[in-house]
């Protein structure tokens, strides 16, 4: 993995008054994505408990009925990212038979998840904070890891049956997710020419699969 660039400190923002009496799945949910915003922001060993604890509106004390240490909070955050692409992937492809449909609604639903997506801040965090994690705590995450890619190797085994694709679809995996990314190191979309998410997505899906026919996977799914 990526060493985790220097990015621009944001402070916390602390939660309503109310906060105390949510329930402890809602406030667990409510620390993991706070938690995944301030490791992109702060980046995980930066990122103090106090911190993560002001965020939700919490005593530091208090984060240990929901985690047993701050290791447990960073799995909790890299898996919300990984369920989210796997979820959203996984709908995406169920809409349509056409492989070249499929692979293309794959592609956009990784590239939009990660760049602005429900799994922005946590994917990030899994693409930067992997090294910060026990031998044991990646056994866990790399289980939903590999489940992910499952995915996507059958999408592209599909593809490459069709003619498609060419060439290691298991090489073509790996060179297609890593591309994508990467693209959270250098894009910009705030910047005065930038492009947005979906501009960027679509040249770089006609870039890295120039073989899908113009407009796969934008349709409104095949009928069941």
């Amino acid at each position: 993995m990526p060493a985790k660039p220097n990015t621009p400190e944001t402070p916390a923002t602390s939660v309503t008054p109310n906060a105390a009496d949510a329930s402890p799945d809602s406030r667990r949910d409510e620390l993991v994505s706070a938690a995944a915003r301030l490791f992109r922001e702060l980046g995980y060993e930066r990122t103090t408990v106090r911190e993560l604890a002001k965020a939700v509106g919490l005593q530091s004390g208090s984060l240990f009925h929901h985690f047993r240490n701050k290791e447990e909070i960073l799995m909790a955050v890299m898996a919300q990212g990984i369920e989210a692409v796997i979820r959203l992937g996984n709908a995406a492809v169920a809409r349509y038979t056409d492989p070249a449909d499929r692979l293309a609604a794959l592609f956009r639903s990784h590239m939009i998840t990660l760049l602005e997506g429900v799994g922005h801040d946590a994917m990030i965090a899994l693409l930067y904070e992997w090294r910060s994690l026990s031998p044991q705590g990646r056994e866990q995450i790399v289980v939903l890891r590999d489940a992910y890619e499952a995915l996507w190797q059958s999408v592209l085994d599909d593809a490459a049956q069709a003619g498609l694709v060419h060439g290691d679809t298991r090489i073509l995996r790996r060179f297609i997710l890593g591309g994508m990314n990467w693209t959270v190191q250098w894009f910009q979309p705030q910047s005065p020419n930038g492009q947005s998410a979906a501009e960027l997505t679509e040249r770089m899906l006609a870039s890295v699969l120039p073989g899908l026919p113009s407009g796969a996977g934008l349709g409104q799914g095949d009928s069941r």
